[in-house]
């Protein structure tokens, strides 16, 4: 059944992009708001808008009792959770289901079964996805560990079986380190997540962070190539790119092929990510995670292959089967994301709410700014700092970073402190334009060059 009026259960950019998605395919939309997103430019453009409590994500956007209840309030047939809070919510989409409403995401199921990752590496060993060397399931007790570590060696990665974006992960270079860092892990995990459960992996040393974007409608699986996320701070995604500029065309092949394996056997439907380490030296990769929701990084990929992602999505969820055949899906060019955070780089990234006292967004052809602002918007406190999504496209690389180099200088946020800096200085840097980083050498550039972002 077509869906009709599409709640959408989140904030921000995300929200805002879900909206005009939805519109463009003749869909109501209800955005849910806390109190402190009541001036939000979601709630200002969609059909609808619900307050569902204060501030506190806890009280607001993570409260599925009162997310439920706007949506039998409002008419709505659907929710879309967009990324991050409730997105990856087992507990959520059972509870969208029992209300008779359209989850708009994969079954409950395979977000059980994906979002714990020691669940997830088995299915992916199960459907010959090759993983890291580590622990074959959760880890509960020290003695095994140290088994597992024996086998692995030095460096180890102690990791949260459930959750993401980096939270509950230590590196342990030796025993002692091993030793003391897993109680902090577990601590961290409980903490975060409500479950201290841990997995042990093999740190690969120098990796690049390649993901596979797939579509899926519960039988068919299609892939939209990879996107490479290496350039990270904190185990927090800063620059996103599409294609890897290092992935040789049949390591290319064999990766997707392998995601579509996997997304296959749990019969995944919407858009979903898979994430996997590779070494260059080695042409290895190694299956380490799947995102079951729409990534952040999604418009790199829009970009080379001309496909709506969060539109397909919809119709996926509205009953459609997937439109998209493999062979039709082509890549063309290159695109690239930045991420610009309300965050000061030359004081350690702090946090950097306020009044947007003016704001010039880019233009020009292959540019793009997802984001949440406008002029008068005063930036709450109370969440991810994220205001929007630089996302520039041309037809080779080159090209597309001196796009960015122009798109970034005509980008203007008036009032606060923002991450433009930093991808200033990373457009001309000779290491970035080479393509020559992997997941740490951000963190090693940003002790080097603090000075730099002043």
């Amino acid at each position: 059944m077509a869906i009709r009026t599409l709640l959408i259960a989140n904030r921000g950019e995300i929200a805002v992009r879900i909206i005009r998605a939805a519109r463009e395919l003749g869909i109501r939309t209800v955005q849910v708001h806390s109190k402190a997103d009541v001036d939000s430019l979601a709630v200002k453009l969609a059909d609808e808008a619900i307050d569902i409590g204060p501030a506190q994500a806890a009280k607001s956007y993570l409260n599925i009792p009162a997310v439920i209840d706007a949506a039998q309030r409002s008419g709505a047939d659907a929710i879309h959770p967009g990324y991050g809070f409730l997105a990856e919510n087992a507990e959520f989409a059972d509870a969208v289901a029992v209300a008779g409403l359209t989850f708009v995401g994969p079954s409950a199921n395979a977000i059980r079964l994906m979002g714990d990752k020691v669940a997830a590496r088995q299915a992916a060993a199960a459907a010959g996805v090759p993983t890291v060397p580590g622990s074959d399931g959760r880890v509960d007790d020290v003695e095994t560990a140290r088994a597992v570590v024996a086998h692995t060696g030095y460096p180890v990665m102690i990791q949260a079986a459930a959750g993401g974006g980096g939270r509950g992960i230590r590196i342990a270079n030796n025993a002692e380190e091993f030793e003391r860092l897993m109680p902090q892990a577990r601590a961290e995990a409980l903490a975060a997540f409500g479950d201290g459960g841990l997995y042990l992996e093999k740190v690969i040393e120098r990796a690049r962070h390649i993901e596979v974007q797939i579509l899926g409608d519960g039988e068919n699986v299609v892939h939209c190539f990879e996107r490479e996320c290496s350039l990270q701070r904190r185990r927090q995604k800063v620059w996103e790119e599409a294609p890897s500029p290092v992935l040789p065309a049949d390591i290319r092949a064999e990766l997707c092929r392998t995601a579509v394996s996997l997304a296959k056997a749990v019969h995944y439907r919407g858009a979903g990510t898979l994430e996997y380490l590779y070494d260059d030296q080695t042409r290895a990769f190694y299956f380490i995670e799947m995102n079951t929701r729409i990534q952040v990084e999604h418009p790199v990929t829009e970009f080379i292959t001309g496909i709506d992602l969060v539109r397909e999505m919809i119709r996926v969820a509205g009953g459609e089967k997937l439109r998209l055949r493999q062979e039709d899906i082509v890549a063309r060019g290159h695109a690239i994301e930045v991420r610009i955070n309300a965050e000061d780089p030359a004081q350690n990234f702090m946090p950097n709410p306020g009044l947007v006292s003016g704001l010039r967004i880019p233009g020009g052809n292959g540019v793009r700014f997802d984001t949440l602002l406008y002029p008068g918007y005063v930036i709450p406190p109370f969440y991810d700092s994220l205001l929007g999504k630089l996302i520039v496209w041309d037809e080779d690389r080159a090209s597309a970073i001196a796009r960015l180099s122009r798109a970034l200088g005509e980008l203007e946020i008036d009032g606060i402190k923002t991450t433009k800096p930093l991808h200033q200085a990373l457009v001309a840097d000779r290491e970035v334009q080479a393509g020559r980083f992997d997941t740490r050498w951000l963190e090693r550039w940003l002790e080097e060059n603090a000075t730099r972002l002043a």
